[in-house]
């Protein structure tokens, strides 16, 4: 029998049983009661979809009239002191945010964390490489450890708040844009074009997804390249890719959900909210919470099903919304799903590095970093997640006779705080100390000779980005298997496309491997199912009867 008809008959067995109880009651029927605007259950006032029509602007200043703008600049920090002139605060702001700091002291863990020290599994660190990765750095000239965080016109306005579209950072430049046309990437004879920075400036306004995706979709190295619900195909969604994105539906921005104060961003991939079931209303704005407002609760409360669905609620006191309702990541184009850097070396008879295409046109191979894999329409993996990640830092001892696992989200069935979420793990190859057993930060971008992107040489990389970073080097190394978890929370799918029941209940579903919860369907037996057919059948037999005894009395009653 399929796991399909198991569930119908299920629902025949529920409503068998429920029928049988009520027989025997009467009661007068509940009066309907209409739900209360923005009561548990109910969706928020929907946005009118969108014309092509160019929308008035609800800003109350026109940053083209600004006379502090009308004047030529020949870098970012002269915008910025520009800014500043009205905007008094707004650095000082930013400084205190892990936008600035690149770091973050998770609170129940006590590691210290960040873009500053975390080792990942593709580009694998920042230290002795800040030239190149500080371009996706809300900040002017971070170029090494002397970078001044103090200094206000260090901040970046522009990265977030430009709307030409013309405005971009560029790996190598120490997070300013280019000041004059260039070549890049290196030897393709592409040409970015230098910024108007006056237009620019001029242009300024609420974040979009393209100001907030210009790091965020590219982040580890390329488009896609990281996250796999994060990708440039978000900057103009359809309804398909993202119900809540879709440019002539919702047209939701990041800072839509992500609702900022003080210029602090919340939501967090150090210490991400996993469960967010304490309250059943939504939030109201306006009013004090604690709570992160850029949950799938925050706006849809703990029981977001309507009353003829109500069985769906009592689901989410153990599945992420998101395990239903995205049910694919990488929709809109491939992501990264492994990057293998013990490969990476091989050059040309001529000596000269190369790339090789994989059929669907990505990278599959380059001499700088090492063999890829590419996948779309990924089904995500599933765990169970209570919002705790522990992380494998530099000094940590790993065991290389096993998969290094570079981030653990913790979580378990039975602890009051996990759902069973879904993730993109990312699976890699990378330098690890085979005598202090840590992983190692390499040195991979600049002109000098121990740049490994300049001369192939892990020996040489290995030892700079050691010495910079300060830690301890063996000088030895080798190559260990690595796995990096990313929660998928982004692409939600329309409601006609989530999860169908029979997709998890069912021998090899999408939770088969999920261990701690009893799902009919997957984990029914033949013991099992006769008892449950033993039971329907009562049941339809007390139905039947108390039927034959109503008609009799009521005949004589006649």
């Amino acid at each position: 029998m399929s796991s399909r008809t198991r569930i119908a008959l299920s629902a025949l067995v529920a409503g068998a049983a429920l029928a049988v109880l009520t027989a025997f009651a009467t009661t007068a029927p509940a009066p309907v009661v209409a739900a209360k605007p923005g009561a548990a259950g109910t969706t928020a006032p929907a946005v009118p979809a969108a014309t092509g029509e160019k929308k008035e602007s609800i800003s109350t200043a026109d940053h083209s009239k600004f006379k502090e703008l009308q004047k030529e600049f020949k870098s970012g920090p002269e915008v910025t002191k520009a800014c500043l002139t009205c905007h008094t605060e707004a650095a000082k702001q930013i400084q205190k945010t892990q936008h600035w700091t690149w770091e973050f002291l998770n609170p129940d863990t006590k590691q210290t964390l960040g873009k500053k020290h975390i080792i990942n599994n593709f580009c694998t660190a920042v230290e002795s490489n800040q030239k190149f990765c500080t371009a996706c750095h809300i900040g002017y000239g971070w170029e090494d450890q002397k970078f001044d965080f103090t200094k206000q016109e260090n901040v970046d306005c522009l990265v977030c708040h430009e709307s030409t579209g013309t405005y971009r950072k560029i790996p190598g430049l120490s997070g300013h844009p280019p000041y004059k046309d260039m070549e890049f990437p290196p030897h393709t004879g592409k040409i970015v074009k230098a910024p108007d920075l006056a237009k620019v400036a001029q242009s300024v306004g609420k974040t979009s997804r393209a100001n907030c995706g210009a790091c965020h979709f590219y982040g580890g190295g390329g488009d896609a390249v990281k996250h796999g619900d994060l990708d440039s195909t978000l900057k103009n969604p359809g309804k398909y890719l993202d119900i809540h994105m879709d440019k002539k539906g919702l047209n939701f921005t990041c800072g839509t959900c992500h609702m900022t104060a003080g210029h602090k961003v919340p939501g967090s991939r150090y210490a991400p909210t996993a469960a967010d079931i304490k309250d059943a209303a939504p939030h109201l704005r306006g009013k004090m919470v604690t709570t992160n407002p850029a949950t799938c609760q925050a706006c849809h409360g703990a029981k977001p099903h309507p009353a003829k669905m109500a069985r769906l609620n009592d689901h989410t006191s153990k599945l992420a919304c998101q395990t239903c309702h995205i049910p694919e990541y990488a929709r809109g184009q491939p992501t990264k799903m492994s990057w293998d850097w013990s490969t990476a070396g091989k050059l040309t008879p001529e000596g000269k590095p190369f790339k090789v295409q994989g059929s669907d046109g990505h990278d599959a191979y380059d001499s700088k970093k090492g063999n890829f894999t590419w996948e779309s329409h990924v089904i995500p993996e599933y765990i169970w997640f209570n919002g705790k990640v522990d992380y494998t830092l530099s000094d940590t001892k790993l065991d290389p006779t096993k998969v290094v696992q570079i981030n653990r989200f913790e979580g378990s069935p039975n602890d009051g705080k996990s759902l069973i979420w879904p993730v993109k793990v990312f699976h890699g190859q990378q330098p690890y100390d085979t005598v202090n057993k840590t992983l190692i930060v390499p040195h991979t971008f600049g002109a000098d000779d121990s740049a490994y992107w300049t001369n192939f040489d892990w020996d040489k990389s290995l030892a700079e980005g050691m010495k910079v970073a300060g830690i301890p080097y063996s000088g030895q190394y080798g190559f260990v298997k690595t796995e990096m978890s990313w929660p998928i929370t982004h692409m939600v799918a329309p409601k006609a496309d989530a999860l169908s029941c029979a997709q998890c209940h069912s021998k090899n579903g999408r939770l088969k491997g999920v261990q701690g919860i009893y799902m009919p369907g997957r984990d029914s037996n033949k013991m099992l199912d006769i008892f449950g057919w033993g039971i329907a059948l009562l049941a339809l037999i007390g139905v039947l009867i108390h039927g034959g005894i109503r008609i009799i009395t009521r005949k004589h009653e006649g």
